[in-house]
């Protein structure tokens, strides 16, 4: 029975975030139907919903949906089909730069998180 509490998922945030990334490259690679991609869209906003729960992310990654992204917050790099004015190549590549900035932020917070949690384990009262 996996995943017994639903509160918790046996993924850390990276991989599931990972996991998004993953397969927004498998729809950029194809030609996908716009229902596929706004179902996963809907999936994306779930995920950060549920690992994230900042409604400042939540509302960048719409923004790049709508290829919109650039100009709210700070892409390292305009997308890069700007040139050939294709709203949808543009707002793919802008979701993906998204979720790679997003996954990089998580990583760093992830590794601090393990290093208090593997912290010192003493039972001494404070101050001995």
């Amino acid at each position: 029975m996996p995943n017994i509490n639903a509160s918790f998922s046996p993924l850390s945030r990276v991989q599931q975030l990972t996991q998004r990334l993953k397969k927004l490259e498998n729809i950029s690679q194809a030609s996908v139907p716009l229902n596929q991609l706004r179902q996963f869209d809907q999936e994306t906003e779930e995920v950060l919903r549920r690992v994230d729960g900042n409604e400042k992310h939540l509302a960048a990654y719409q923004m790049a949906i709508m290829a919109e992204g650039e100009a709210i917050f700070n892409l390292p790099e305009s997308a890069q089909e700007s040139q050939s004015r294709d709203l949808l190549q543009k707002s793919i590549q802008q979701r993906r730069q998204f979720l790679t900035g997003i996954i990089s932020e998580w990583e760093k917070l992830e590794k601090k998180e393990a290093a208090v949690l593997t912290g010192e384990d003493r039972e001494d009262p404070p101050g001995l």
